[in-house]
């Protein structure tokens, strides 16, 4: 990675049509860029979704491909959250392998960073840890190397703090939410 670039969180929110990441991964692709964590879920709205995408990038070429995103036809909204207020979290599952011992300071170490035992049977546990990216980065080079059996990591995902775009551009979410029934 080159000086100049840095990590971009891209939230979209597209139409839900066969095709539309492939086109989407083609404007990453033909410009030479990699696609570092991806995340896909229905949106609040039916017949939506909201992809979270990080890619590593000058400011400038990451515009580029955000204008090139919000060009697409099943692509509603596209952003780039780059300094912006919003709130970025990422789970991850770990499986370590170990004798007892080795477990036992391994998840003491885990629990402090905030991580939780999910799974534990014959040697082998399995943590749960969520927060933002560096948190996650930070509990896994604490960890013993030669304990870490698997890693499996989400990916980013977005929300904005305060309003959202998104609910004006699909024409409806409520802007004001009834509080839950007793």
């Amino acid at each position: 990675m080159a000086a100049t670039d840095h990590t971009h969180t891209i939230s979209l929110v597209v139409r839900d049509k066969p095709g539309v990441l492939v086109r989407i991964a083609l404007v990453f692709a033909r410009r030479g860029f990699n696609i570092e964590s991806l995340s896909v879920s229905p949106g609040a709205i039916e017949g939506f979704s909201r992809m979270t995408i990080t890619s590593n990038g000058t400011p400038g070429v990451l515009e580029q491909i955000v204008k090139h995103l919000s060009k697409l036809v099943d692509v509603v909204f596209a952003t780039d959250h780059g300094g912006d207020d919003a709130l970025e979290e990422e789970v991850a599952l770990v499986k370590l392998r170990a004798n007892a011992d080795g477990l036992a300071g391994a998840v003491a170490l885990a629990r402090e960073r905030g991580a939780s035992v999910v799974h534990q049977d014959d040697g082998r546990v399995i943590l749960c840890c969520h927060g933002g990216s560096e948190a996650i980065d930070g509990l896994l080079s604490s960890l013993e190397h030669d304990h870490v059996e698997e890693i499996v990591r989400s990916g980013k995902i977005v929300i904005d703090r305060g309003e959202s775009d998104f609910a004006d551009l699909l024409g409806g979410a409520p802007k004001s939410v009834p509080p839950p029934a007793r």
